[in-house]
């Protein structure tokens, strides 16, 4: 029986400074999809050096920048990357022993190390799982911004880790959260409607706290110093942008 084969997709948008590390980690898989959004930087003559399955897609969520790379996958198994995530060589490692015994198994989640401002994030919620890895026809997305796997089957876990580095400074973070929840707002809207005001100012009013007090006590965010605080802070401004946006496409000029 030949050995399973892995499509690694890979979606990109002016990722120039992250992207070439990003495939140098994944340059063993039999297969490398790009679904890069019209970058205007480098980011797809860097791509061109490592393959030439390059699709030009206008972002529309990752739900659908995500399916598109897994219809052009024709491997075995799917490998779901961002630009600015690094494959380990443990995880490589872990995911080539999954793949030649799966088991019961369809798909797998895998640990993700994210990194706030240069630091390791080992508290405040950021060391968690992500869900990218499964067999091709057993998993798709749905969601725009924070899109989810729907996978038929059971899925494994992995303890090997991926690494991710979203961010290289605070207005980058800003500039992007910015970006994502205009979408989360749109995303909202269109599965839930237009829910009461009452529900919509608890989001506004209280719930940014109840975020802040989550990350900073609850998981622990303390333990990473200032780093922590000003993540836990950030994450609580960001939930409160996306309701606020949710408010503003709810009620526009009757927002009273």
């Amino acid at each position: 029986m030949p050995n399973p084969r892995l499509s690694a997709v890979i979606i990109t948008k002016n990722a120039e400074s992250s992207v070439k590390d990003c495939l140098e980690s994944v340059k063993w898989a039999d297969e490398i999809i790009i679904v890069d959004g019209y970058s205007t930087d480098r980011t797809v003559e860097i791509c061109k050096g490592y393959t030439d399955k390059i699709i030009l897609s206008e972002f529309k969520g990752f739900a659908g920048e995500r399916n598109k790379g897994i219809d052009h996958a024709t491997c075995d198994w799917v490998l779901q990357l961002d630009a600015d995530e690094v494959v380990t060589p443990g995880l490589a490692k872990a995911l080539k022993e999954a793949m030649a015994s799966p088991g019961q198994y369809t798909g797998y989640k895998f640990r993700r190390r994210n990194f706030f401002l240069g630091h390791p994030m080992r508290y405040g919620g950021w060391y968690h799982y992500s869900s990218h890895f499964f067999k091709k026809g057993s998993g798709r997305y749905e969601g725009l911004i924070h899109e989810r796997l729907k996978l038929d089957g059971l899925q494994g876990t992995i303890e090997a880790e991926i690494e991710h580095r979203p961010f290289t400074s605070l207005s980058q973070f800003i500039s992007r959260q910015n970006r994502y929840t205009t979408y989360e707002a749109s995303d909202f809207l269109n599965e839930m409607g237009v829910l009461s005001k009452g529900r919509v100012k608890y989001h506004l009013y209280l719930k940014p706290a109840k975020v802040f007090w989550k990350f900073y006590v609850k998981k622990q965010g303390f333990r990473e110093g200032m780093t922590g605080f000003i993540f836990s802070a950030l994450y609580s401004y960001v939930h409160f942008m996306k309701w606020a946006k949710y408010w503003e496409l709810a009620y526009g000029q009757k927002a009273k």
